[in-house]
């Protein structure tokens, strides 16, 4: 009997020792999250393109002396994955580490605290401190916009904001201006958020943000629970 060209893309493999069935040009990430399996990230946003950017999604794969980034790497037949390990536990908090370092991330006086994907992951991570000097730059806090605050103390240069807007509204209102440390979210051509022409004020960036770098103004830390689960369907409704 002849096979289905569908029977033909489902690719099996395992991942931790598990068995897993994987379909056609589906990454390592998409399968691990489908078989509730944890893989830390924070640039990932389901609905939108992938960055690969945090880096804190690496993995395992038996063959390769290269850890591998789960959120761009296609499962193939066979493939062996590991996505839990002291190298990768070492790793990770290595970047969270850094992360933390870079900016000014003071958990306790947070708009988002207890709403923060990068504090989430720093507990479930085990993290209790910070082992890198704190940088502690000097950068702008952008409240200009009559509904939005733009806080680049805690920005992490994830690009879900610049990526939403771009994808989603298609008002790519939001850029990255500069290298190394000085890299900035911008709005425009360098202006303020609240001068910006192209700005349709829906506030997708500010629910995709995973720290408190985007906030409604005068919003507690309590109400600033932000839902993301809108943010699929909109893709498929532009796509359509």
């Amino acid at each position: 009997m002849r096979r289905s060209s569908k029977a033909r893309t489902i690719k099996t493999l395992k991942i931790d020792g598990k068995d897993v069935a994987a379909r056609q040009h589906e990454t390592i990430l998409e399968l691990a999250q489908e078989n509730d399996i944890f893989i830390p990230t924070l640039c990932h946003m389901e609905g939108l393109s992938e960055y690969g950017g945090c880096r804190l999604c690496l993995v395992e794969i038996k063959g390769s002396n290269k850890l591998q980034p789960a959120c761009m790497t296609t499962a193939r037949e066979g493939m062996e994955v590991v996505t839990n390990s002291e190298k990768l536990h070492e790793y990770r908090t290595m970047i969270l580490d850094l992360l933390f370092s870079e900016r000014n991330h003071i958990c306790s006086v947070c708009v988002s605290n207890g709403n923060c994907d990068l504090q989430y992951l720093s507990l479930k991570l085990g993290m209790t401190h910070i082992n890198v000097p704190y940088l502690n730059p000097s950068v702008p806090v952008d409240m200009s916009h009559d509904y939005f605050v733009m806080d680049h103390n805690r920005c992490i240069l994830c690009q879900r904001c610049v990526r939403v807007c771009s994808e989603v509204e298609w008002a790519s209102t939001k850029g990255v201006m500069g290298r190394g440390i000085n890299t900035r979210i911008i709005h425009d051509l360098n202006g303020t958020w609240g001068d910006s022409d192209t700005c349709t004020s829906c506030g997708k960036c500010v629910n995709i943000c995973p720290t408190g770098a985007l906030f409604e103004k005068g919003k507690s830390a309590g109400e600033m629970e932000k839902r993301r689960d809108w943010l699929p369907y909109l893709k498929l409704m532009h796509e359509d």
